[in-house]
Parts: structure tokens; sequence; C-alpha cells
């Protein structure tokens, strides 16, 4: 995934300002992925801390090599296509806080289905911009009026049925500084550490400041610490398909499903099996037998079943593994 990440960058960033920030067992396997940049380019946070304290380090050192730059923001885990029509709404996206640099630009993405597991954004009105000469035609843009979290299925109906609520994708554009600024202004305890850690870096207690600066920080994602406070957010909608394929399900979205709605990757047999997912590993094979709206998991370490309607309770089950310190299994 990470390949075809910055892949898709194609000509909007060069190789020597890509930063990737992800947890510290990555940080090798991504490099030897990726040769074409630098090893300071991969950077591993000690734990995990959420998404405003990653993209937080990112930006402070985004921001001690160049104080103006513009950031664009894009999770590892996603499927994109057409990728032109990905790279030119950055491009519009980077025009906006080029006009106003106080903007935070997001984008959302059109709801196809109820999700569960996906946050929502509330349009408000349309933003009135002027885009630069000459350039293409501009997906529709407004002024963002709510983040909603991750509802139940019946509320999530009620966002796609009013139809001005879209899926939150997690791509922001915005200036290094702005992002610094908010963060400051709303999160100072978090931007204090943060500032600790830009003092330290490229000096021999880089690493040894990281470590106890970035555990010391309370966990947070970037919606609560930011986007719900901000007064300039702007929401772009999304000209490109997209998945997130952070869930299991999204399996079944891009695979497609048999008669009995099941996804099958790997080795399995089935009686009375419907809606379900089974990936299997290797030559393992997986057998079900009275299942519904399962999701079945085997690798050479690890067996998941989990209910498929109930796949956010994942995450703390990660929680509860990494505190056990069984972190070899993730």
């Amino acid at each position: 995934m990470i390949q075809a990440t910055v892949a898709r960058l194609g000509e909007l960033v060069s190789a020597e300002r890509v930063l990737i920030v992800t947890n510290k067992s990555l940080v090798e396997p991504i490099a030897r992925e990726l040769p074409q940049l630098s090893a300071a380019a991969v950077l591993g946070e000690p734990c995990r801390r959420d998404t405003a304290p990653c993209i937080g380090l990112a930006a402070v050192l985004v921001g001690r090599n160049d104080p103006d730059a513009t950031m664009l923001v894009m999770p590892a885990d996603h499927v994109i296509e057409p990728e032109e029509s990905f790279r030119s709404a950055m491009r519009f996206a980077a025009d906006l806080v080029d006009e106003r640099p106080e903007r935070l630009v997001t984008f959302g993405i059109r709801p196809s289905y109820a999700a569960e597991t996906f946050g929502y954004i509330q349009r408000g009105e349309p933003l009135r911009t002027a885009v630069r000469a000459g350039a293409p035609p501009h997906p529709p843009a407004f002024r963002a009026l709510s983040f909603r979290e991750k509802p139940k299925a019946e509320l999530a109906l009620q966002y796609i049925e009013a139809g001005d609520t879209y899926w939150n994708s997690g791509i922001f554009v915005w200036k290094a500084r702005t992002v610094l600024c908010a963060l400051a202004d709303h999160q100072p305890a978090l931007f204090a550490r943060l500032r600790t850690i830009a003092e330290a870096v490229d000096t021999p207690r880089q690493a040894e400041v990281l470590e106890r600066e970035f555990a010391a920080i309370d966990p947070i994602s970037i919606d609560f610490a930011v986007m719900e406070r901000a007064a300039e957010v702007v929401l772009v909608e999304a000209p490109f398909n997209w998945d997130d394929v952070g869930g299991w399900q999204s399996l079944a979205r891009l695979r497609g499903t048999d008669s009995a709605g099941n996804t099958i990757a790997g080795k399995h047999v089935g009686l009375k099996t419907t809606g379900t997912i089974v990936r299997a590993s290797d030559d393992h094979l997986v057998v079900t037998l009275g299942l519904s709206d399962v999701i079945v998991v085997h690798t050479p370490d690890v067996t998941l079943v989990a209910n498929k309607h109930d796949e956010e309770s994942i995450r703390e089950l990660v929680r509860i593994v990494e505190a056990r310190g069984w972190t070899e299994h993730l």
C-alpha cells in the first residue's frame, strides 16, 4: 500500500519532499520498499498516539525545512482512482490554501451506503473562490459545518438521506504553520511537547527526546484536536473513487461477493454461510458452518473471528494485545 500511496503523488511532490510517519517497527520495511527516499524521510513513532500527534510531528519537521510549506496529508491505507483526478483535486486544494493561508482543507466522499466505521462531515454554504487562470474545472467546495463521529447504521442512513453529509476521508491540505498554530491554540500541551521534540531534531538527543515527549502526549485525533474547532475549514467534494482498506469490509467492496454474499480470499469450504468475509494465508483451509455476517481471518500466528457489524471494536482488541505485550502478533 505504501508504494501505491507515494506513486499516487506523481509529479505533485518530489521524492525529497515526501515524509512518512509510521510505527517504528515499520521503518525498515518501508525504507526497503521505497529506496528513492532518504533515511530521514521515514520517521518511526515511539508509540501510537492517534492522528493529531502524528500530523503535528510531521508539520514540525516540514516547517523546519520550509516555513511556508503546504502539506498534503494522506493515510496510506486508501485505494483511490483515477489518480489524475486525485492530483487535480490536490492542486485545487493547494490553490484554496494559497488564496487564504488560514484555511484547512479536507476532502469528503459521497457515501454509497450507511457505513458505521467512517466519520462524517456535514457541508455548509458553497465556497466562493477565485481559482488560478487556466485551471481545470474544480470540484464543489463548501464551508465545513460539522464533524460527526462514527454513527450507528440508523443514524448513518439519516445522514445519507439528508444529502449534505460526506464520509470523512482523512485527507487534508494546509500550510504546516497553520495546523501548528491551530494545535498551539486548541491543544497547547500537545504543542509544547512537539516544540520540545523540534528543538532536539538533528542533535544527539533527538531519539531520546522523541521517545520521552511523544509518549507523554495524550492520544487524540486531528478531528477532535483541530478540525471541529477551527473557523476556516473547507470541505471539497472528492472527484475520485475512494475506499479505505483499513477495515476488513473493504475486502468485500474491492473483491465483490458470491451468490451467498460471501467474500473469500484463500481456501474455504462453507455450508449455510452467508454475508461472511474469509481470508486465509498460504494453504490453510477455513471451514465454516452456519455463519452469517462474520469476519474470519487466519494468518500464520493469529486467527480473528469477529462480527462483521462490530468491526470498529477490533481497534480495542489491538489495544488489549498491545497492553499485554504481544505486539509481534499485530
